[in-house]
């Protein structure tokens, strides 16, 4: 009987098992760090899917949205930057994030220029959606970052997790009604969809973070063990305060 119940726990663990057809550390720093460049192509491809994304929230398309969504590259980077925290490559990490941010800083100014010369200025229905974030976004943001990270790291180099990804944590829509705020002096908005971005990025980034420290991505340098303690207290502490406020909008929805 215990031999019985022995097989079926190792079976459920190896049902489970992140590691039995994970590709090698060395595949995955290149999958990773490739997709997270910021290059000449990848910051023409973010415009065209930052104008894209812009024209389907100023239409309320959802067909064109997800669209956007799909051709957008920015969360490589997102990916790429957990990679660089979780090797304990500081120089790196802080490489993929200048990046990440030149890209946000990109396509907030797409956006904008996109509704200042757009005639439709009032704001419709799914810009309005992109402003009001709750913890529901932080469950999609972290179980989608799960499953984008996973897929990354298969043998199987024919990856059709990410498309679903980048549409269910839908990183673009926010990053436009930004654009949109700015370009119309709607502040009350700018901080709701900013706070949503915010939310989705860093959730991916703890998620992706959590799964590659589980497959156990060699580290770079070697930290003491006060240094890994203080770095998990500011991740403790970062989660915290990124999610309170969307678990007070929870709050407010049901009462």
């Amino acid at each position: 009987m215990d031999y019985h119940n022995e097989t079926i726990r190792e079976k459920i663990r190896k049902a489970f098992s992140l590691k039995e057809d994970s590709a090698s550390h060395e595949e995955i720093r290149k999958r990773l760090l490739d997709g997270g460049k910021v290059t000449g192509t990848n910051m023409c491809v973010l415009v065209c899917a930052m104008v894209i994304a812009s024209v389907g929230l100023n239409m309320s398309s959802t067909a064109v949205i997800i669209g956007a969504m799909l051709i957008s590259p920015i969360m490589g980077s997102i990916l790429a930057s957990a990679f660089a925290s979780v090797s304990a490559d500081y120089p790196l990490l802080k490489n993929h994030m200048t990046g990440f941010g030149l890209q946000i800083a990109i396509s907030i100014t797409a956006a904008a220029l996109y509704f200042l010369l757009s005639p439709v200025k009032e704001p419709t229905t799914e810009l309005l959606a992109r402003t009001s974030p709750t913890f529901f976004d932080v469950l999609i943001a972290f179980f989608g970052g799960i499953a984008g990270i996973i897929g990354q790291t298969r043998e199987d180099k024919v990856n059709t997790v990410i498309p679903g990804v980048a549409i269910a944590t839908a990183l673009m829509p926010p990053l436009c009604t930004c654009g949109y705020s700015i370009a119309n002096g709607r502040w009350d908005m700018l901080l709701g969809a900013g706070y949503l971005f915010i939310l989705n990025a860093y959730f991916i980034f703890l998620s992706a973070s959590i799964i590659l420290s589980i497959l156990k991505i060699p580290k770079t340098g070697e930290l003491t063990e006060k240094q890994w303690r203080r770095h998990r207290i500011r991740m403790v502490r970062n989660t915290i305060i990124i999610a309170v406020p969307s678990i007070v909008a929870v709050y407010y929805m049901v009462i």
